[in-house]
């Protein structure tokens, strides 16, 4: 746990320029002039990554609250996903998550490679001089991020700085996991980095197949029904009915799907143990089960209310044409 007090930190070197950006979302190109003597927080992140949404209410509620102070967010969107490189669907995501800050498109990955970053989400602190003097990987440790902000402020020259800390207490998809009771892992569909898959006919890539879901499914193990393609990123349901079921053990599950190439809408009904979810629904399914792809983003199905236990997810799409790429769980 962290304790109150004068944070020791190292200088980790200049803070890059941001000159690779593809284009700019809330902002014109942010240029090194205007950054100087400004605290800087720089966050990577991907729309599609549980991890980074859960991140962003505190990064538009310290942009608020410090920004007279001297503190300047920017978000550098950097993709996972081949699909999440566009940069429509950056601008919607944006929009849906009310992202305020600015926001640089990395969809080649060029400030990405700038920073030497590995991870999503990931945090750099630059303080007034332009060096960075901190950093965190993934969620959390957010007391510890806003002492750091403060620190560097009050290094910075200013005073008369709150002292207490923001608690954005976000719902959705964006509130905070529940890791105390979480064992499922992500688990991606496409054969590049698949685990878990359990359909008896195995895998065959980039090739359609028909499928069949084995009679049950042990913890953190997946199949297909139907006719379905299985790429290298994800995998795609070429005639309808098809389905997909995973056996999960988290509060919530989430899924990242895409509609067909030609934006034309899925629609799904999804079933925990053969029954509809009722009160454990997430925030796109409803309590019958019923949902609609629309667009390619994450999608919260299941929030089990009840007390936590294993439990078969199954989600019947209606529609052909529908990319499921990855499960997360929190």
């Amino acid at each position: 746990m962290f304790k109150e007090g004068t944070i020791a930190m190292a200088d980790e070197g200049p803070l890059p320029t941001f000159d690779g950006a593809l284009g700019w979302i809330n902002s014109t190109p942010v240029v090194a002039e205007a950054l100087r003597g400004k605290v800087v927080l720089v966050d990577f992140w991907t729309y599609t990554c549980i991890n980074s949404l859960r991140n962003l209410p505190y990064l538009e509620a310290w942009a608020q609250k410090y920004r007279a102070a001297g503190l300047v967010v920017i978000g550098v969107h950097t993709p996972e996903f081949s699909f999440e490189g566009e940069p429509a669907n950056v601008d919607e995501a944006v929009r849906l998550y009310r992202v305020s800050y600015p926001v640089a498109i990395d969809s080649n990955f060029v400030i990405w490679r700038a920073f030497g970053n590995a991870y999503w989400p990931a945090d750099y602190v630059a303080d007034g001089r332009g060096r960075i003097r901190y950093h965190h990987y993934g969620e959390g440790d957010y007391v510890r991020s806003e002492r750091v902000i403060q620190q560097l402020l009050r290094e910075n020259g200013a005073t008369d700085l709150p002292t207490t800390l923001v608690d954005p207490n976000a719902p959705g998809v964006q509130a905070p996991a529940d890791v105390a009771d979480d064992r499922s892992d992500e688990t991606y569909a496409g054969y590049a980095r698949a685990t878990g898959f359990s359909s008896p006919e195995g895998t065959a890539r980039d090739v359609p197949r028909i499928y069949t879901l084995p009679a049950a499914l042990t913890l953190n193990h997946w199949g297909l029904r139907g006719e379905w393609e299985v790429g290298a990123e994800s995998a795609v349901l070429r005639s309808a009915p098809g389905a997909i079921a995973f056996r999960f053990h988290s509060r919530d599950l989430h899924v990242v799907l895409a509609p067909a190439k030609d934006g034309t809408p899925i629609r799904f009904r999804v079933t925990l143990d053969g029954e509809p979810p009722a009160g454990d629904h997430g925030a796109d399914a409803a309590p019958d089960g019923f949902g609609t792809v629309q667009a390619p983003r994450l999608y919260q199905l299941i929030r089990q209310r009840t007390p936590i236990q294993d439990r078969t997810c199954t989600i019947d799409f209606l529609d052909p044409g529908v990319r499921v790429v990855v499960f997360t769980f929190g």
